[in-house]
């Protein structure tokens, strides 16, 4: 059987603390607890369960907390854990399965995510697959009979294992807000960072978020250093923006760079809402259409599918056509019975002919 240190982060999480870790309890060897700066009681609560609770002064680094707290673990793996995640009894007893089986050659192991899209802020999907265990020193082992070489991919097992993100409210302004100051003191992001930044924008930033995005995002547009998707990403947040404060000189120069390379669902919305403030429904309507059938989404999978319907029914009911708009109704409803609220492409085929 392996052993297994807990490492955590934490700052003011005395309400869900001790959930997370009475899930835990008896499944890990040792719990590591590094608080950046809790003003409530969530060191005691921790005291509770654990004597290697660390103090560590943020500094606007998630990756340097994390790191520190990994430097603290003694165990054969690491499990990294937040505070508003939990292991209910069936994914407990499925843990404990794994920690008395797992071979030693595996040095990730991938666990479910779920109940992402309770705030529904970067993840366009409900359950995703997470590294979630590491291996704490690797082992590195020559591979091949001839031309020799040291295997540097990691060993990865995806477990049947599902966590269950609590969280008690959405992190989007918080994160919002540390993407801004970083981008702000000349950090680069790298393209999933580039593509998080986007997607939490076009899912849940405000119009003052992207007000204060629309300068980086600008910037990343005439990046030569970006690629297609990168670029297409910025000149939506840009476009977005531009709209959001009425520049319609931009927000047609960074659309139509959109549309030029090849149009997709968040720039067609964006169209559509564009024409759709200025009363002309029925432009408004092409756009939306284009969003849901003719388009795939980029950053959020809802402008393919729930957002471009309810464009579509909020301009056919201003223009009186109400059979129309009750069939969009009747697509809507459907897509969300299924679960399939964010998919424009699997709407039934009788949608695409009304328009």
């Amino acid at each position: 059987m392996i052993t297994i240190s807990l490492c955590m982060i934490v700052k003011n999480e005395e309400r869900i603390l001790g959930r997370c870790l009475d899930s835990l309890a008896g499944l890990v060897d040792e719990m590591i607890i590094v608080d950046t700066g809790s003003t409530d009681r969530t060191c005691q609560v921790a005291a509770r369960y654990t004597d290697q609770i660390y103090p560590f002064e943020w500094t606007d680094d998630f990756s340097a907390a994390r790191n520190y707290a990994f430097s603290k673990a003694r165990m054969e793996y690491i499990y990294s854990a937040d505070a508003d995640e939990v292991l209910d009894p069936e994914n407990r007893e499925r843990f404990l399965a794994l920690k008395e089986t797992l071979l030693p050659q595996i040095e990730i192991v991938q666990m479910k995510y779920s109940n992402q899209l309770q705030f529904k802020t970067v993840y366009n999907y409900d359950e995703e697959y997470r590294p979630k265990l590491f291996k704490r020193k690797r082992d590195f082992i020559w591979e091949a009979p001839i031309h020799e070489t040291v295997r540097l991919s990691p060993v990865v097992f995806d477990s049947d294992i599902v966590i269950c993100h609590m969280a008690e409210g959405s992190h989007a302004k918080r994160d919002l807000a540390e993407f801004q100051k970083h981008c702000a003191q000349g950090y680069r992001l790298d393209k999933r960072l580039h593509n998080l930044y986007a997607r939490e924008l076009m899912m849940a930033g405000e119009a003052q978020d992207f007000a204060a995005a629309a300068d980086f995002f600008q910037a990343s547009a005439a990046d030569d250093g970006r690629g297609e998707q990168e670029v297409a990403e910025a000149c939506c947040i840009a476009a977005k923006a531009a709209r959001l404060r009425n520049d319609v000189v931009s927000f047609f120069k960074y659309g139509c760079k959109v549309i030029a390379q090849e149009a997709c669902s968040e720039i067609c919305c964006e169209m559509g809402l564009f024409y759709e403030d200025r009363e002309d429904y029925e432009e408004a309507a092409i756009w939306f259409y284009n969003a849901v059938y003719e388009t795939q989404p980029i950053l959020d999978i809802s402008a393919g599918g729930e957002k471009g319907l309810e464009g579509l029914i909020r301009c056919y009911e201003r223009m009186h056509l109400n059979e129309q708009a009750r069939q969009y109704r009747q697509e809507l409803a459907r897509i969300r019975k299924d679960g399939q609220a964010a998919d424009g492409r699997r709407l039934s085929e009788n949608g695409g002919n009304i328009i």
